[in-house]
């Protein structure tokens, strides 16, 4: 289809340069005559949004803008060229802000953040990813993009957080940088740089962060027309929304994401495992919501997608679900339901050998000590939490909400086995 002499004018790929994406849809929406009210009507929204979306220069709701932008007719290259952020023209120097009052506002987060790792302040390396994505850096060069997101990835797998968060940013400069070329693949590519840093973000809780980056993992997903990255774009901002207790928000995305992968057919052993992966994250998502009924009619679908693949999922896949994975969903699923029992009892023929990743066997053994803290049995739940920071301690470490259990058991249980070896473990390192 030809595109319309608008986007061909030297004032659009101005506005696309310098990322004024909500003028270019001002500009599409009255190319075609239609008042904020017509295109709010197409979006779902009020006039006053729409008129918001245009006025704006920086972008709030990503997901709002790429629709926008798709319903006026904004070609893929401009809104391509718009939604990269600006380009660093001079080294980013290391600036300290805020206030000692700031950190002292929440301590949990602190001390995650003062234990993420050992090399750096994750002060710092958070600061570098904050900048990355308020100004994208120059390329870096440093290599093959491929091979840098497969080893970002093992560094997610293992558990190394602090890591992880230090090349992000070098990652996502160049993942723009190849997404310029306008290809699907290199699109998908970025989208999937921003699926891996939502994820980082969503274990270390900093979901305001998870909640930009998901943004973008999904919109870049969509662009590129990839039913996989837009399937893991839409688990991870569903992730964000259920921590930001909008169960119903992500209970809808997942659905849509689901729908859409089945719609291929289920042809393949990847998209079988992407369904599974679906299903797995909505029926959690549900169990979390209270709706048991729902959680519990989605965990035997899950089951019965997961039959058709291995036992162990084969390197590099993006959805590395297996029947053993299913069956851990399972653990987290009744837990979050309220029945320690019904958790423990999913979970008892559950080994580290079924799952090929430390960040696995390590989430195997947070999910039971969860269940067995529940159950009043603080015994077991610090052998399984010594036994999941024994295979990877960030997984215990860094993550809040296994810290506090950490925390609770050293203050109410001091001297039961296990537990001041675990405290140790955790808060000093050892």
């Amino acid at each position: 289809m030809p595109v319309d002499p608008l986007w061909n004018s030297a004032k659009t790929r101005e506005l696309a340069a310098q990322r004024r994406l909500g003028a270019l849809i001002r500009l599409g929406r009255e190319h075609r005559a239609w008042t904020l009210a017509a295109l709010g009507d197409r979006l779902g929204c009020s006039p006053a949004t729409v008129s918001r979306l245009e006025r704006r220069s920086r972008i709030v709701d990503l997901a709002l803008m790429h629709r926008a932008a798709l319903e006026v007719g904004v070609p893929r290259h401009l809104l391509v060229t718009s939604l990269a952020p600006p380009v660093a023209t001079a080294p980013v120097t290391t600036r300290v802000t805020g206030s000692p009052r700031d950190a002292e506002e929440d301590p949990m987060r602190r001390r995650t953040l003062l234990t993420a790792t050992a090399a750096a302040g994750p002060a710092a390396l958070l600061m570098g990813l904050d900048e990355a994505l308020a100004t994208t850096p120059p390329p870096s060069g440093a290599g093959p993009l491929d091979a840098r997101l497969a080893a970002a990835r093992e560094l997610y797998d293992k558990g190394a957080h602090g890591r992880l968060l230090a090349v992000l940013p070098g990652l996502i400069a160049d993942g723009h940088s190849a997404a310029a070329s306008r290809r699907d693949l290199d699109q998908a590519r970025l989208s999937s740089v921003y699926s891996l840093t939502t994820a980082v973000l969503n274990k270390l809780g900093f979901y305001d962060r998870a909640r930009i980056t998901a943004e973008r993992a999904r919109t870049w997903a969509e662009v590129s027309g990839s039913p996989l990255a837009a399937a893991a774009a839409a688990r991870e901002l569903s992730i964000v929304l259920r921590h930001q207790d909008r169960n119903a928000d992500a209970q809808r995305i997942l659905t849509s994401a689901a729908s859409e992968v089945e719609a291929t057919g289920l042809r393949t052993e990847a998209s079988v495992a992407a369904y599974a992966q679906m299903l797995c994250t909505l029926m959690y998502t549900a169990a979390r919501g209270g709706q048991r009924a729902e959680a519990l009619a989605m965990t035997e679908e899950a089951r019965r997608a997961a039959r058709r693949l291995p036992p162990t999922a084969p390197a590099g896949r993006l959805f590395p679900i297996s029947p053993a994975a299913v069956d851990l969903y399972t653990v987290g699923v009744h837990w979050a339901l309220g029945d320690a029992g019904a958790a423990l009892e999913a979970g008892k023929n559950l080994r580290p050998e079924q799952f090929p990743t430390a960040e696995r066997k390590a989430r195997m053994s947070t999910d039971m000590a969860r269940a067995w803290w529940a159950w009043n049995r603080p015994e077991q739940a610090a052998r399984a939490l010594l036994d999941a920071y024994r295979a990877s301690p960030g997984e215990v470490r860094d993550r809040p909400t296994i810290r506090s259990i950490v925390t609770e058991l050293a203050e109410r249980y001091p001297r039961t086995t296990g537990v001041r070896e675990l405290y140790v473990a955790v808060t000093r390192g050892g």
